[in-house]
């Protein structure tokens, strides 16, 4: 066996999957599930609505850097522990089956919605220059065929996947600095001090409402765990896991941050702009005519990468989950396709569930929150695991990458973070979000108390 592999085994498993990921492909998947091309721009009306250039500004830096905090914290338990159940496996190795098993439901339950709010929010993006209405039959029905088609490319395996997510870095990289050149060279800009301005469009206090619309660059810094979901496929994943979770929200913060300044400064009404039915493409046509035309369509391509990337992340926690039993159809959830290597089951069952969540969350605002309070709250179980874990001495071998004498405070940093963006992302307009994540709660509690804790005994790994 590989170096790689002999890690694997030390863990109870066999390699089943494909590794042939390097460590810029794995930082691939994370950037391209990130896509500042994606969260940053269809949300972009909902954050000019509710806190206007000041979010841009001021809100995106603001969050990035506490998901840094996240970041750092997630990616030391993916140095120690570089398995494909990643954040299910932490939990359950250094808290319990038990907060193993809330880990993988939550983790599962906000990539369920992510995948929704990527491809939802695509297809009413693509909608209107497809010179379709963006009513809800016509977003549903292109909805459906994106899905399919990401369904398509991750049966095929891994290698047709990294080798996707490698150009759609690359794509994501060019993508911005072109439209970053394009509107700082041919568009009529405002004033810098234009950037602090406040504003809202919303019958909600002017600070409520510049909280609410931290669901923007919160919910675009989502996904990175996807570094760590790929550990199987990924060649030194103790290290390369690592370094692909901290550069992809790293490099997302300050691209991110560039683009949405100048695109920003080339708002040239700001009332008429938040009132338009998508903000960001009146941006485009207003200040560039066809050239911003010509500018969404590649905004398009970026947005379809991101759909493609959060279907492998997803399929591989569902794998992992099944593998130990912890799913109902387990048993078909963990088969690998012996032609492609692929878990192709867990691939389609992602694909159907999204469109699941899109039925049953009519509003793509509601489906970009409940992903968000989902998916920070599975990054915070195993992080407080960890800090508990060590402050009492149990978890003492480290991976590579560790933080030392600064664990415990990013630790702590990140916990109070999470706990803020979770009530936050609850509140109105996102109501239907906190009551489905207060729901899916209690039915997980009566299921493992009446159920799964007689017999669900976590991940085979081998005991600290």
């Amino acid at each position: 066996m590989s170096a790689d592999e002999q890690a694997l085994a030390r863990f109870g498993y066999a390699q089943q999957l494909l590794r042939s990921m390097g460590g810029f492909q794995n930082f691939a998947l994370s950037f391209s599930i990130i896509s500042i091309l994606t969260g940053a721009v269809t949300l972009y009306g909902h954050g000019l609505r509710f806190g206007g250039p000041l979010v841009m500004s001021v809100g995106w830096p603001l969050v990035a850097v506490f998901t840094m905090f996240i970041a750092l914290s997630l990616a030391e338990l993916a140095s120690a522990f570089p398995t494909a159940g990643a954040l299910y496996h932490w939990s359950s190795l250094l808290g319990g089956p038990g907060l193993g098993f809330f880990t993988a439901w939550l983790n599962t339950l906000g990539q369920f919605a992510i995948t929704a709010a990527i491809d939802y929010g695509l297809a009413e993006f693509l909608a209107p220059l497809l010179g379709l209405t963006a009513d809800r039959s016509n977003v549903l029905w292109l909805f459906a065929g994106l899905l399919v088609s990401h369904g398509i490319l991750n049966h095929l395996g891994v290698r047709a996947v990294a080798l996707l997510n490698v150009v759609s870095a690359w794509y994501h990289l060019v993508g911005v600095a072109v439209l970053v050149g394009c509107l700082a060279w041919f568009a009529p800009l405002q004033p810098a001090s234009f950037l602090l301005t406040p504003f809202t469009q919303e019958a909600f206090p002017l600070q409520y409402a510049f909280l609410i619309a931290l669901l923007q660059p919160a919910w675009t810094f989502t996904g990175y765990d996807a570094s760590a979901h790929a550990t199987e496929e990924t060649k030194d994943p103790s290290r390369n896991a690592p370094k692909g979770i901290i550069l992809s929200v790293a490099v997302s913060a300050i691209a991110g941050w560039l683009m949405l300044a100048v695109v920003t400064l080339a708002v040239p009404d700001l009332p008429a702009t938040a009132a338009a039915a998508n903000p960001f493409l009146f941006v485009l046509e207003k200040s560039l005519g066809r050239l911003g035309s010509a500018l969404a369509w590649m905004v398009i391509g970026a947005m379809w990468f991101c759909g493609l990337a959060s279907v492998t992340s997803n399929s591989r926690m569902l794998f992992a989950f099944a593998r130990d039993g912890g799913l109902p159809f387990s048993k078909h959830l963990a088969k690998v396709s012996p032609r492609f290597q692929s878990p192709h089951v867990a691939v389609w069952t992602s694909v159907v569930m999204a469109l699941a969540v899109a039925l049953w969350a009519d509003a793509y605002s509601v489906m970009a929150a409940l992903s968000t309070v989902a998916l920070y709250l599975s990054y915070a179980v195993p992080i407080a695991a960890g800090l508990r874990a060590k402050l009492k001495g149990t978890w003492t071998q480290k991976g590579p990458f560790d933080l030392k004498r600064w664990s415990t405070l990013v630790n702590v940093v990140a916990l109070v973070w999470v706990c803020a963006m979770t009530v936050l992302m609850s509140l109105p307009p996102n109501l239907l979000a906190g009551y489905t994540l207060v729901g899916t709660l209690v039915v997980l509690w009566l299921v493992w108390v009446f159920a799964m804790r007689r017999w669900f005994t976590g991940p085979k790994v081998t005991p600290l």
